[in-house]
């Protein structure tokens, strides 16, 4: 049973340019969490993970092996280690600080708490916003919520991991090849129809890879080709900063498949897969 934890996948929106299973797939095999949320509603990892929990229970209580297949670092940390119970954020608080200037807001938190701003990207106005908020709103810094994690089932399961690490001019090239083939599946229609919906632009589905890059192309500023072009880039830079991220993130005992991902050497992938608390 194979259980998506894939940002992108989750989307019925994304089929083509997530690179949803395909129909002989799913016939093999049953896939659970693949295309069953709608784009206009925003699924974050603490979303995915809660669900994720009831999917996994549920194919445990069936007898059978939930295998969990996907690249968001951020979904599979908060399923296993749990998250920082943070409260909601008052409303009026999150409209001042949403509505303040980067540099305001950044002077602010530098007296509210100074390790978070020096930690900060000066440019970076998410998380900026998000660390003044949750103070402001909680009276806490948002590191010490993030010490109190709840909700994670690492300790409950009996944990199997492997992290894929093909070499890195073999994975560029897969990349290179995916995004033209999703042209010829037909992602172009897809953001054509995503663009239709005339939804907000700051939610995921509309900053997947692809959609910006096909957008531009519907809109009438670039070539087709242009815009390939500059979705395998984007694919490329993502596939670098995830591969980093996987390399040095998880816990350094985790075996590591660092060889080409392909069907021969399927079974000295699968050799990896020993127990693991």
């Amino acid at each position: 049973m194979i259980v998506n934890a894939d940002s992108a996948q989750i989307y019925r929106d994304l089929r083509v340019l997530s690179a949803a299973p395909t129909g002989e797939e799913l016939r093999q095999t049953e896939h659970r969490l693949y295309g069953v949320q709608d784009g206009a509603l925003p699924c974050s990892a603490a979303d995915w993970a809660a669900i994720a929990r009831g999917e996994i229970a549920d194919v445990h209580a069936s007898g059978r092996m939930p295998i969990l297949v996907g690249g968001t670092g951020l979904y599979l940390r908060t399923l296993l280690d749990g998250i920082a119970p943070v409260p909601a954020i008052d409303p009026d608080v999150r409209s001042r600080v949403r509505e303040t200037l980067i540099d305001e807001n950044r002077a602010k938190l530098s007296k509210l708490d100074p390790e978070a701003a020096a930690r900060l990207n000066p440019g970076d106005t998410a998380r900026t916003s998000r660390a003044l908020e949750v103070i402001l709103s909680t009276g806490r810094t948002l590191k010490e919520w993030q010490q109190e994690r709840r909700g994670g089932i690492a300790n409950d399961v009996d944990l199997r991991p492997i992290i894929l690490l093909p070499p890195r001019k073999w994975l560029y090239a897969r990349c290179d090849e995916r995004f033209a083939h999703m042209i010829e599946q037909g992602a172009v229609t897809e953001v054509e129809a995503l663009l239709a919906r005339k939804l907000n632009p700051n939610l995921p589905v509309m900053r997947a890879i692809g959609v910006a890059e096909l957008s531009a192309y519907l809109l009438g500023s670039t070539t087709l080709d242009e815009a390939v072009a500059a979705g395998q880039r984007a694919t490329r830079r993502y596939a670098k900063r995830q591969y980093t991220w996987f390399a040095h993130q998880p816990p350094a005992d985790w075996p590591r498949f660092q060889e080409p991902l392909d069907i021969d050497r399927l079974a000295e992938a699968l050799a990896l897969l020993q127990p693991h608390r």
